[in-house]
This record gives C-alpha cells, structure tokens and sequence, in this order.
C-alpha cells in the first residue's frame, strides 16, 4: 500500500503533504497525522519527505505552471499592443493579465500556500538530519536548502517590490520561518506560536542565497537517481537559481559566474534543433532541472492553459511578438497558427516541464559579462551567438551587441517560460502604462493571511 505522512503547512486551510495515491516515488511508512518527530524515524523516512518537497515545488500552484504563466500575464500590457491575450473563463487569471487583482483571489493564495508548504517541509527535513546516513545527509542537506531556498526567491520576487525599487532593507517581502511546524493549527498561517511579521527583501533575498550557496556546495554534480534525471536539485541547479538571484539583484558578475559554472560542466548541451527540447516527453540534455509529469502523477499547467491540447489555448499569441521574430527564426516554428496562434512549447500533455535550460544560462552569463565588463567562461557576443546558431540566424559582432539586443534574444529564447515580468522589473521597463514600480504588478498577501495574522501587512494598493 502507499504510505504516508502528515505535516501541516503555513496555510490557514488546514493542509497535508500529498503522499498517497499512485505516486510511487513517496513511499514511507503510515503514521496518520503523528507529529514529524515520531514519524520520521529512519533515513529512508527523511529522504521520502524530501521527494515530497520536490513534488510540492512541482504542483501546479508553483513550477508546474502557475509560476511561469503568472509573470508573463503580469508583464503583459493587455489589449491589441500585448503579446498575450487571456481568452479563458477563469477570473483568477483574468485578473493577473488585467492587473485588478483581488486579495481573495485563488490562484494568488494556492501559491503563497504551496510555496510555504514546500519550505515546511523542507524545514522538517533540516530538523531531522540527525537520522539521516552519513553518505546521503549532504544530498539531503542541499535537497532542502535548494527547495527552501528557491521558494523565498520567488516568494520575495512575487509577493514584495523589486530589488532595484527603492530600498531592499526596508521593503517588505514575505516572513522567513526557518524551523518546522507540525501542529495542526486552525487559528491561521504560521500558527499561534509563529504569527511572523513581513521581513524585508534584503533579508529574504539573503535567506535565498544562504541557502542556495549552502545547496551547491552539498549537492552532487547529477542526480542520485541517474546521471540524466533533472527532476532533483544537482549542484549545478543551485548554480542556475543562484544566478537567477544574482540577475534580479543586477550583481551581474556573480551571475557571470554561477551560469559559467553550469555551462564549464559540460554536461549540458543544447537540443538541436530547438523543436526536439519541447517535444521530449522526457529530459533533454540541455534540461538542468524538469518538473516530471506522468499519466500517473503530475500536471502540467502550462499545457492546461497555453497549448490547443489543453484548455484549447486559454493564452493566445499576439502580432507583436510574432513580429519581433527574425522571418528565418526557427523558433517561429514553436506556434501554431492554425486557429489563433499559439505556442507549442507545452504540447505534450505529460510532457515535463522544462524549468531551467542550459540557453538561459549562455543568455545571463552574456548579459552579467556584458554589463560587469567582463569575460568570465567568454566572450559575450560568442554566447548570444550559440544561442542564435541553434535557431538557424546567423552571428552578431561584438561591436553591434547591446543591451537591448541581449534582452530581445533573452525574451525570444525563453518566451511563455516565466521571465518576462522580472526582466522588465530589473531593467525598470514599463508594462504598457504601468510603470515597472507600479503596486498592480505585485500580488497582494492573500486575505485570508491577513485575517488570521494581524502582524502581516498587506501591500500598498490592495
């Protein structure tokens, strides 16, 4: 039988790590609703929990979809001008891509809830290395730091103003909890013992890189499962989401370095043509970290909303951008225009979700040389250039490569994939008449948050 255990997230619903049902990569002992201490008792217990952290990061609220699709309606202007058009009956994304969003809106709380899910568990899992086998408590250690880590970026970067928007110390973000709750707790979010005040984005920021630092350095450079498998964190995944933190910050040399310690792996390489890296059912091996979908376990929600094979194509594909394609891009091959135009990137119903690829990295270590004036891992013109030779257009020289031309083949490249909105924000880029400080491009704490935590504050306009 399946097995499973109970620990109680930072929601105000009372919720429970999914273990149960036909995931059989969550396999530990029942222990009912005991508390984590109990019912974590051998290695091999840890060690589940720590997949179940990994699939909460992967359920739709947070990388299985909701992530990506939610700061590219955010960053859309809307209306004929935008390179998006929301044509769903859902009224949570309605709201995102229109920037009236409400503080009840369900989208907005499943993330705030999954997010602080995935960071208790991780919590729990820190809590309990000492049961952990001195070969694997490393792995594990960097497991839960990379979850926890990477869900305070987001967390922070959602949820809180930018780092370029005033300032980071005294801007708030989300409140950092650091050890576990396990009691079931229905008065609210972090519990009575834990009604946490909003912490700054510096401090959050600093939690995320503490963290993401500490991963790589425990984390092995490939899965323990199998030198392919992208589906849990490698070393050179917290590489990749260390120089994401590291672009938002605009600290553009040490993104350099960390994208060059992916890309000087050489384990990496990128799928040609661009066609076979969304195609795949499975990792490529230009993938350095994939959501696993399966007829048995997983959704993609990102082919729920944008591909004609789920929802019909809830999110439709504008002129604008279809414009700022060269007409030999071969990535103008990845829509389809047959009725509205549409990305096909996410057409495989159980496809995996490609959360971080190896063109991302040669596209920010060319933009953190460039700004920082530097050549860490080459040239920076040499890396547009790859990424621009994999789609078939011919090269750039140095002397006509710019920032804005860097961006534009960064927001071609990574298109539907999550970025936009936080490209726009650290280049202090409008959003149609929005400009990038704007309070309508930041989710509100959700209100039922608020309700039960008379400490958090919520943000300015909701």
């Amino acid at each position: 039988m399946k097995k499973i255990i109970h620990v109680v997230a930072l929601g105000s619903a009372l919720l429970v790590v999914p273990m149960a049902g036909c995931n059989s990569r969550l396999d530990i002992q029942p222990v009912n609703t005991a508390p984590a201490d109990k019912a974590l008792n051998t290695s091999a217990d840890v060690q589940s929990l720590l997949r179940a952290g990994y699939a909460v990061v992967g359920s739709v609220d947070l990388y299985g979809g909701r992530l990506q699709y939610t700061a590219d309606l955010l960053g859309d202007p809307a209306g004929p001008s935008g390179e998006l058009f929301w044509q769903g009956t859902y009224s949570q994304p309605n709201e995102i891509y229109n920037k009236r969003i409400t503080t009840t809106n369900t989208f907005v709380a499943g993330t705030w809830t999954q997010a602080y899910q995935a960071i208790n568990i991780a919590n729990t899992v820190l809590a309990n290395l000492s049961k952990v086998s001195a070969v694997q408590q490393a792995q594990v250690e960097g497991g839960a730091r990379f979850i926890r880590g990477a869900m305070y970026f987001e967390l922070a970067r959602f949820y809180g103003r930018d780092w370029n928007d005033g300032s980071p110390s005294t801007n708030l973000a989300v409140p950092i909890l650091l050890t576990p709750t396990n009691v079931q707790d229905p008065s609210g979010v972090l519990g009575d013992a834990a009604k946490l005040p909003r912490n700054t984005v510096a401090d959050v920021y600093a939690q995320a890189i503490s963290d993401l630092t500490a991963a790589e350095s425990k984390l092995k450079a490939s899965a323990p499962s199998s030198p392919t498998s992208s589906d849990v964190a490698t070393t050179y995944t917290a590489s990749g989401m260390l120089s994401r933190v590291y672009l938002q910050q605009q600290r553009y040399d040490l993104a350099a370095v960390e994208a060059d310690k992916v890309i000087s792996s050489g384990i990496f390489r990128l799928t040609t043509p661009i066609a076979d890296e969304f195609n795949s059912k499975i990792n490529t091996n230009e993938d350095i970290f994939d959501v696993q979908i399966t007829v048995q376990a997983g959704v993609n929600d990102l082919n729920t909303f944008y591909s004609t094979n789920g929802r019909g194509g809830d999110i439709s594909v504008q002129q604008p951008l279809l414009d700022m394609f060269d007409p030999a891009d071969d990535r103008l091959n990845l829509f389809n225009q047959d009725n509205g135009v549409l990305t096909t990137k996410f057409d495989q119903v159980y496809g995996n979700i490609h959360e971080m690829r190896l063109s991302e990295m040669y596209l920010t270590r060319a933009e953190g040389n460039f700004r920082a004036n530097t050549t860490v891992g080459g040239l920076p013109v040499d890396d547009i250039n790859i990424v621009r030779a994999r789609v078939n257009l011919p090269p750039l020289a140095a002397t006509d490569l710019t920032v804005p031309i860097i961006l534009q083949e960064r927001h071609l490249e990574l298109a539907f994939e999550g970025f936009y909105l936080h490209d726009l924000k650290r280049n202090k880029l409008p959003v149609g008449t929005l400009p990038y400080n704007s309070p309508r491009l930041i989710l509100p704490i959700p209100q039922r948050e608020i309700d039960v935590n008379a400490n958090l504050v919520q943000n300015a306009g909701y």
